[in-house]
């Protein structure tokens, strides 16, 4: 085995492996069976909702006498064909340019990038990380949440994750396996977390970075506290922290959320990989998240305490004595103010531990409770909603535990188009029931939590297809999530083909409660993406070649309610199938008409998307451009040119008229 290929099995992308191995339902037998029940009853299969299990959604989407521009072309623009050049393309009178790609030096000494990829892990600290994700954009005056400028203000990414071989000049070095060379680790953990970094619009009307005091790096290695009902846990008590509420930085940012109050959440992902345990009896808080004896990038293999804390094998008499517990500590929603530079990231345990991919809102109503929907990116996993004990009352400065105080809910997608929220709470009598039945004990809410996929499983929550961003539509309130794909499931039938469901699909529901907050929902298919003969659009039809898509991943409404969709297929899908590379898509939910807008380059994942209050200007992030690229084998050329390390960055999209972007 060559070196590329011993780092590409070490520093593989990311993805965990499945480990629900529950008997819960899954989403694509539920969707079956209500196919099987519409076509048993000769139902019509018609536009938006086209499994018939809501009608008042199609009807509104047709008639919409509440939304007075439904007969204006909301799309107006000429859909781009699918594409296989190492560019971003975007319709005619658009255009499109790079903004911060990895290594653009923001803070401390400035340091420039190096194209050999020799920079320093003090300079990735005050550079850009890798790997640009979730993402928004905070104007300048919003400090305590809104705010109107839109020519200045903090843009505010997740990096995701690093691709080792490309951050140092010849890749990582090992020795059987094994990490030598502690620089090269502190630059990884340093190139991971989240990036806060200060940008105007000069008077040419292009975007530039500010200098200024609010540029910082947020890394998997920044103090941070935990807060909410597993703070101070037995749990989460470690060498570091015995008294388990302090812990140290956050990583495999993927999706990410905002608050009213002007701060931003970061949600980790695929954090599992990045520890090792050597025990053989896994304790159920690490053996459900799928813990192994190796991890990704081999931290734990070198000598020392900012490394020896990824393994979790136990060495001492208690968690206190080593780092078994210090998995516990991810796996969370991590929140950040970009406009305090001194202060202390928090990981809400309240809002559940899994692999978090993003964190929505339900629209804010004056007194009722804050409510917040999060998918766990994982096959047949679960999507979860938060309520609050307390109220919203919009103050100057941030609410006094909105996300520390509240109820977990896991949802039951039932076969006749129903759905139920299920509460993981220790004092809910159907709760305890049901861990009764199932012969599990948990000491008390902090220890539900830290098992939260456990607790879903036990209570019968529905296995769904790799649950990933979600978005409130914000003319009806309705929720959209994506479900990626699933290549676990091998149950099919003639209604349902796809044994394996590489391509994906949406789903969205409506709450009965007006607040969202009440524990029953409608839901139905607004997408099932693939190619023509495999796919039928939320207009009721197949797709075409204005808009075939597979693996939906990143999703968002913009103010006027048009929904964008991001795609992240990979493999042979993305190499050879009719899709071409990775892509965004803008859907009218009112109209059901849907059209192809950008296309990224090659390898490249297309995610994270925000906007300025204007909505003149765009943000998109473009992730792992020549995805698989080593030192000696470069895979795209995109952004900076042949001969020159491909960079993830984000990209500036706007009209070349000036004018608003639709």
């Amino acid at each position: 085995m060559s070196l590329d290929e011993q780092n590409a099995v070490l520093f593989g992308n990311g993805d965990e492996l499945p480990s629900n191995h529950s008997a819960n339902p899954h989403m694509n037998e539920l969707i079956d069976q209500r196919r099987r029940q519409i076509l048993a009853g000769g139902a019509a299969v018609g536009a938006l909702g086209f499994l018939g299990v809501l009608p008042t959604i199609a009807e509104a989407a047709e008639q919409s006498p509440e939304l007075p521009f439904t007969r204006r072309n909301r799309l107006p623009f000429d859909a781009i064909p699918v594409s296989r050049a190492d560019t971003i393309t975007v319709p005619a009178g658009y255009r499109a340019s790079v903004l911060v790609p990895w290594g653009t030096p923001i803070s401390g000494n400035l340091p420039p990038f190096l194209e050999d990829a020799s920079n320093s892990a003090q300079d990735q600290a005050e550079q850009v990380g890798m790997h640009h994700d979730g993402m928004h954009f905070f104007p300048i005056d919003g400090r305590h949440g809104g705010g109107n400028k839109s020519n200045h203000g903090l843009l505010v990414f997740n990096n995701e994750y690093i691709d080792a071989p490309l951050l140092h000049p010849n890749g990582p070095t090992t020795v059987d396996g094994k990490r030598t060379v502690a620089e090269e680790v502190r630059k990884e953990i340093n190139a991971h977390g989240v990036t806060i970094v200060e940008i105007r619009r000069n008077q040419l009307g292009d975007w530039e970075v500010v200098p200024g005091r609010y540029n910082r790096r947020i890394t998997a290695a920044t103090p941070m506290q935990m807060q909410g009902p597993a703070r101070g846990h037995a749990l989460l008590r470690t060498l570091y922290s015995p008294g388990g509420t302090a812990t140290r930085g956050t990583q495999n940012n993927c999706a990410n959320g905002f608050t009213p109050w002007g701060t931003y959440l970061t949600c980790e992902e695929n954090w599992a990989g990045y520890f090792a345990t050597r025990d053989a009896d896994l304790p159920r808080e690490l053996k459900r998240y799928g813990l192994r004896d190796s991890s990704r990038f081999g931290w734990e293999t070198l000598p020392g305490d900012e490394f020896q804390r990824f393994d979790a094998t136990r060495k001492a008499a208690d968690g206190r004595g080593d780092y078994r517990n210090e998995p516990n500590h991810f796996g969370w929603i991590v929140e950040i103010d970009p406009f305090d530079p001194e202060s202390t990231p928090i990981k809400h345990s309240a809002l559940g531990r899994f692999a978090h991919e993003g964190l929505i809102f339900a629209p804010m109503k004056l007194g009722s409770p804050l409510v917040c929907y999060s998918g766990d990116d994982s096959q047949n996993e679960y999507i979860y909603k938060y309520v609050s004990n307390g109220r919203y009352m919009p103050v100057v400065g941030k609410p006094d535990r909105l996300l520390d105080d509240g109820t977990l809910y896991v949802g039951r997608f039932n076969a006749d188009g129903g759905g139920d929220w299920l509460p993981l709470d220790i004092k809910d009598k159907a709760f305890q029931a049901a861990c009764s039945k199932a012969g599990v004990s948990f000491a008390n809410q902090g220890e539900v939590l830290i098992n939260t996929r456990l607790a879903a499983d036990i209570v019968g929550a529905t296995k769904m297809d790799r649950p990933e961003w979600g978005a409130v539509s914000p003319d009806n309130g309705e929720v959209y999530f994506t479900l990626t794909n699933n290549s676990s499931r091998t149950k099919a039938d003639a209604p349902n083909p796809r044994a394996a469901n590489p391509y994906g699909h949406i789903i969205r529901w409506r709450e009965d409660s007006s607040d969202h907050s009440g524990k029953r929902f409608r839901w139905d298919i607004f997408l099932l993406a693939g190619p023509n003969e495999d796919s039928r659009g939320p207009n009721g039809k197949p797709l075409d070649e204005r808009n075939i898509l597979a693996s939906p991943d990143g999703l968002w409404f913009d103010p006027d309610g048009r929904l964008w969709i991001q795609t992240d297929m990979s493999g042979s899908q993305l190499s050879s199938g009719p899709f071409g590379h990775n892509q965004m898509l803008v859907a009218d939910p009112r109209s059901g008409e849907i059209k192809r807008f950008l296309t990224g380059p090659l390898g490249a994942e297309v995610t994270g998307i925000s906007a300025t209050p204007d909505f003149r200007t765009l943000f998109v992030n473009i992730q792992h451009p020549g995805e698989g690229s080593t030192a000696t084998n470069l895979l795209s050329a995109w952004p900076d040119g042949p001969g020159r390390r491909p960079r993830s960055a984000t990209v500036v999209v706007t009209r070349e008229d000036g004018k608003r972007l639709m």
